[in-house]
């Protein structure tokens, strides 16, 4: 059902390699096409993928409050190891990895440095 997912910027270079740096913990490489359009995900053909751009209406990028980008992955260390490099590359906590409630739902939260809300989880 979901495509991509966009957030907004205010500076393309700092959230290129940001991302650039955090998807490889997650053997994610941003996809061919555009520098003012990154994306990040398996192939344009295999969905979603993660884009970062500058506002088109010229405006400040912000971040939504309640809004939050959740990326699986297929253990806990993977999270741990992801949400760990997230934070070494300037992303703020949100909620160390650990399990939350019951049934084996293990998650990490944090935003990125445009203060875009995402999870890195496995369950």
């Amino acid at each position: 059902m979901i495509g991509y997912i966009t957030f907004g910027t205010n500076d393309l270079e700092r959230a290129r390699h940001f991302y650039d740096e955090f998807f490889l913990s997650i053997d994610i490489k941003r996809l061919p096409g555009s520098d003012q359009f990154p994306a990040w995900g398996k192939s344009w053909a295999e969905p979603p993928a993660l884009c970062v751009v500058n506002p088109f209406d010229k405006q400040a990028a912000t971040h939504g409050n309640g809004v939050m980008v959740a990326l699986s992955v297929h253990s806990t260390e993977q999270v741990d190891t992801a949400y760990r490099r997230a934070i070494e590359l300037g992303a703020q906590s949100e909620g160390a990895p650990g399990p939350r409630g019951t049934g084996g739902f293990y998650a990490g939260y944090f935003r990125d440095p445009d203060g875009n809300k995402l999870n890195v989880y496995c369950h």
